[in-house]
């Protein structure tokens, strides 16, 4: 069966906004000044850097496209794994085990500590689960789903 691509913009953007709001409130007010704290204590010429509007808004666009991709994942794994929560979570797994592989330089170079990585790793994964679960809700594949 096609992908229904309207639905999967529809969850995706729904998701995207999970994931900004999300970010927002766990990355930037609870955490976001310890992770800066931590940066900055390697490598100071980081103070500040990234609050410019220019890099909040390719921070918010790239939420909206991952939750594109979390919802595309979404409808491709459903027909084998059927609709739900544990399709859900095969979606929000893959996307995370890959951030998570592609942000462990920041381990590497010292950029971050063990500890905070752990936890913002557990918070992305929950955030992932929340915005792959109602982006997957939104989805389905009707009668007239393009491909």
């Amino acid at each position: 069966m096609a992908i229904n691509t309207g639905k999967v913009v529809l969850g995706g953007l729904v998701a995207g906004v999970v994931m900004n709001v999300s970010g927002f409130l766990v990355q930037g007010m609870l955490l976001g000044s310890r992770m800066e704290a931590e940066m900055v204590a390697v490598a100071p010429e980081l103070q500040g850097r990234g609050m410019d509007a220019m890099s909040m808004t390719g921070r918010i666009a790239t939420q909206f496209v991952i939750g594109l991709l979390l919802v595309w994942l979404y409808a491709a794994m459903r027909p084998r794994f059927g609709p739900g929560m544990k399709t859900a979570t095969y979606a929000a797994l893959v996307v995370w085990l890959c951030g998570f592989l592609f942000y462990l330089d920041w381990l590497y170079v010292g950029l971050m500590s063990a500890g905070m990585y752990a936890i913002v790793s557990a918070v992305m994964f929950v955030t992932l689960l929340l915005a792959a679960g109602i982006g997957g809700k939104l989805y389905s594949e009707d009668a007239g789903a393009s491909a």
